[in-house]
């Protein structure tokens, strides 16, 4: 009928879309710039595609880090203490310090502007980069140690980035798998900082983009 509105069903997205398609991405990209040969076996594949511990907060993997370790990997006494306790570890950070710091800043941040004076504001944005920090490194950790407990070593995530002296280190330490990635697969195939300071400032704000 006319002037009649279509309903349209809500799209379910699957939890972990963002990584699942970046290591998806650079699994084709690395193939087609010939950094290895193509995975034949399947079941390899896909379980590099999908290894739930990493494919719902990262760290990303890519597939020419672990490429030799989905053969050729030792599951040790050693591998699976130092997994557990970086379990462990992690786990803490997310559920001890984030969990709990978030209380504190949901509660500062439904305060009516009436109410809120500098200190709870500065208190506000100090306590919620804690939540941050807390909730994505231990998220990193605990994927680690998962890996760990299963044989495979990821990369850190993590580097102490609210040590960094510039916002450009900060960027460094700060999610280093996402940041490498947007690197090697965007910011340096557009031509980094080869073409002039235009050019260069053009791509980093394509990156943040």
């Amino acid at each position: 009928m006319s002037g009649q509105k279509i309903e349209m069903p809500a799209a379910e997205l699957p939890i972990g879309i963002s990584f699942f398609t970046f290591q998806a991405l650079s699994y084709v990209i690395d193939l087609y710039r010939n950094q290895y040969k193509a995975q034949r076996n399947i079941i390899n594949l896909a379980l590099y595609i999908s290894f739930f511990p990493q494919l719902i907060a990262g760290p990303i993997v890519k597939y020419k880090d672990i490429n030799e370790q989905l053969n050729n990997r030792s599951v040790t006494s050693e591998k699976m203490a130092e997994g557990i306790r970086r379990f462990i570890y992690g786990l803490g950070k997310k559920v001890i310090i984030a969990n709990t710091v978030a209380q504190c800043v949901d509660k500062i941040y439904a305060l009516d502007y009436g109410h809120l004076t500098g200190i709870l504001a500065w208190a506000g944005a100090i306590l919620y980069t804690l939540q941050i920090y807390y909730d994505f490194s231990g998220y990193s950790d605990m994927s680690i140690g998962l890996g760990k407990m299963f044989g495979f070593e990821f990369l850190e995530n993590f580097q102490y980035p609210y040590l960094s002296k510039s916002i450009q280190e900060f960027w460094r330490r700060w999610h280093i798998s996402l940041g490498t990635w947007f690197r090697e697969y965007l910011y340096i195939p557009l031509g980094g900082n080869r073409k002039g300071t235009a050019r260069t400032y053009a791509n980093l704000f394509l990156v943040f983009l």
